[in-house]
């Protein structure tokens, strides 16, 4: 913990230059985070340990993100009238105790409610610290700064995903979950002690359910989706991807997940400040990148040095196209921001919970390698929805008779 704020702080002297209040959010992200994507770098570990498949081990990724999909919209919604101190300290608790419930598992299954658990509450998280920081913005500065908070992500991955990969191949995947629930505790008072006092929503749910009602916000969550699936496919079953097919030994995987967390730090302050710029034409721009680069993994990706190469593509575009997404659920949903920030987080979750069913099925089936093609045609996909909303917002008005 100490390490993380001591290169916050140097880095903040740079680019990301992060205030206190966003600081302490940006930590409980990136614990939340670590607990998240850690699965990817035990993987082998937990299969292995609780006498399952690999693809069966993997559904741990779907569990944890069905948890997002229905926390999203279902505790945002009950919660939405709660001061945002309270709230906050008691999704943490339920999140230290989701992680710690996983660290203790006996079996397959209880690990599969653990996570689960550990999942209900991130996506409400996520909306109430993105709400909180983009209140401190100023006008114009919406996407970059999501892109500090969301910081937080690109360090869980860049530090916590290894670190924890390599607790838990010297300690057991147990101690790795124990981990994650430490440093969640440990951010807690942090966020309690510098986030500002903030009143919950003081409209009724429903009003604040009407805000689904718009076609701007459904797309927004649709492009969540569909954009990230392919990358996140790729992600879920990356250590097996770089042992299997790249070659790479085990001790190698820890490693790689620094170089992806590297290309996610520098593809998430990027995309901020793209997306500030010019939205939905960078986003069109990034995706583009990102299916070239998926569909380049798939015919080099059993030459080392290119796939090391292109585990840092990944990782730079996957993250540069967070911050404009959420930058434009934000900018559709006018007067119920948290909650429909919790819904695309859902909805990133749908792509995780697909990721994690949708690899299994490939490995399976046509093999590993299939993952590339499959996630390059699925960010396609992506794409053709974020083109058809920026032909619907530049399409000229209706001339008034």
């Amino acid at each position: 913990m100490i390490l993380l704020v001591r290169i916050i702080r140097v880095r903040s002297n740079g680019v990301p230059d992060v205030p206190l209040p966003l600081l302490s959010l940006l930590l409980v992200v990136f614990s939340l985070t670590t607990g998240e994507f850690v699965i990817a770098g035990i993987l082998p570990d937990v299969a292995g340990d609780l006498a399952v498949s690999v693809p069966a081990a993997g559904r741990l990724v779907t569990a944890y993100a069905l948890g997002m999909i229905v926390g999203g919209p279902v505790v945002t919604a009950l919660t939405a009238r709660l001061p945002r101190k309270p709230l906050i300290a008691g999704l943490i608790t339920v999140s230290i105790l989701g992680n710690l419930g996983s660290a203790a598992a006996p079996d397959y299954p209880v690990l599969l409610a653990a996570r689960f658990v550990a999942g209900l509450v991130v996506a409400t998280f996520f909306a109430v610290a993105i709400a909180t920081a983009v209140s401190m913005a100023e006008p114009g500065r919406e996407a970059s700064t999501i892109a500090k908070v969301a910081l937080g992500l690109n360090l869980g991955i860049v530090l916590g995903t290894p670190i924890g990969t390599l607790i838990g191949q010297d300690l057991g995947w147990r101690a790795t979950f124990a981990s994650v629930a430490a440093i969640t505790a440990v951010a807690l008072p942090m966020v309690l002690r510098l986030v500002p006092a903030r009143p919950g929503a003081t409209g009724s749910v429903l009003g604040e359910l009407r805000v689904f009602s718009g076609r701007d916000v459904r797309l927004a969550i649709v492009l969540t989706a569909l954009g990230n699936v392919g990358v996140v496919t790729v992600f879920t079953y990356i250590a097996p991807l770089l042992t299997k097919l790249a070659g790479f030994g085990s001790g190698a995987v820890p490693v790689l997940l620094l170089v992806y967390g590297a290309g996610a730090v520098i593809g998430n302050f990027a995309g901020g400040r793209l997306s500030d710029r010019a939205l939905m034409p960078s986003l069109i721009w990034l995706l583009t990148a990102l299916a070239a680069a998926l569909a380049l993994f798939w015919a080099v990706s059993d030459v080392r040095a290119l796939a090391a190469v292109l585990t840092f593509a990944l990782g730079l575009l996957a993250f540069a196209i967070i911050p404009g997404m959420q930058a434009r659920v934000l900018t559709s949903a006018g007067a119920a921001p948290t909650l429909a920030v919790a819904v695309n987080a859902s909805g990133f979750q749908v792509a995780a919970a697909v990721a994690g069913w949708l690899g299994g099925a490939l490995i399976a089936g046509p093999g590993l390698r299939a993952i590339f093609p499959a996630a390059a045609l699925l960010t396609v996909a992506g794409l053709a929805v974020a083109v058809h909303i920026h032909r619907h917002d530049t399409r000229p008005a209706p001339a008034k008779v």
